[in-house]
């Protein structure tokens, strides 16, 4: 999934990359969410998503660039699917509770470095001349797996999997700030349209905890009273 990722990167922006990534997740929040506030909140997060893919750039792309755009699509698609593998696996090993989550998703990251290791390991040997690019890999290895999966496994441990899944649509929202920040990479005002549609699909949707409350309050309700 990482690798993928990081393929996507080198040949689109990382808005886009995070915006494609987050539209498997959505569909998961959908299937566990389904009522008519939470179609709205998908409607608009669509949209949003839609609008930071840029359907219509894409198509007026030729040549090379169109390779290469078809290419980064691919990996990004890639990567979505698997994050969306990846939702459902960790909710898995969450169920028994946050610590246990964590040992086993340290299992998973070794089962990981032992697959992935032969496949780059001849082409990381150039940058271990240069002690900055070590760091910096170190960096993006805890940055990117080590902090983020932990925060993961604890919000797995407490939220229902499609409540997870739709506040996983700030993952373009953030992706665009780092974007800015990091990368130079400045949205233009379609993007920036697309980023507040994506957070008010967010703000919208209603979660499942939410809708088993409500549904206690009205059987409650709907109780006889003593002395009926």
């Amino acid at each position: 999934m990482n690798s993928s990722f990081y393929l996507a990167l080198d040949r689109l922006p990382i808005s886009l990359v995070a915006a494609i990534e987050f539209v498997g997740t959505i569909g998961i929040a959908l299937w566990g969410l389904r009522n008519g506030r939470n179609y709205l909140a998908f409607a608009l997060a669509i949209i949003g998503v839609a609008l930071l893919i840029g359907v219509p750039s894409l198509l007026a792309a030729d040549g090379p660039e169109l390779t290469s755009d078809l290419l980064g699509l691919f990996w990004a698609v890639l990567n979505g699917a698997l994050f969306v593998l990846y939702i459902i696996l960790g909710h898995k090993i969450s169920e028994g509770g946050a610590s246990g989550g964590v040992e086993r998703l340290g299992a998973a990251m070794t089962a990981a470095f032992v697959f992935v290791m032969p496949i780059g390991f001849l082409q990381a040997l150039d940058a271990f001349g240069a002690p900055l690019l070590v760091l910096a890999g170190i960096g993006v290895g805890i940055c990117s797996s080590v902090i983020p999966y932990v925060c993961d496994q604890l919000a797995m441990a407490r939220l229902p999997r499609a409540s997870f899944a739709f506040l996983l649509a700030l993952l373009p929202v953030t992706a665009t700030i780092i974007g800015v920040i990091v990368l130079r990479q400045i949205p233009s005002a379609v993007d920036v349209l697309g980023v507040v549609l994506v957070m008010v699909g967010v703000a919208v949707q209603k979660p499942a905890q939410m809708q088993s409350a409500t549904a206690k309050v009205t059987d409650t309700d709907r109780s006889p009273r003593p002395g009926e």
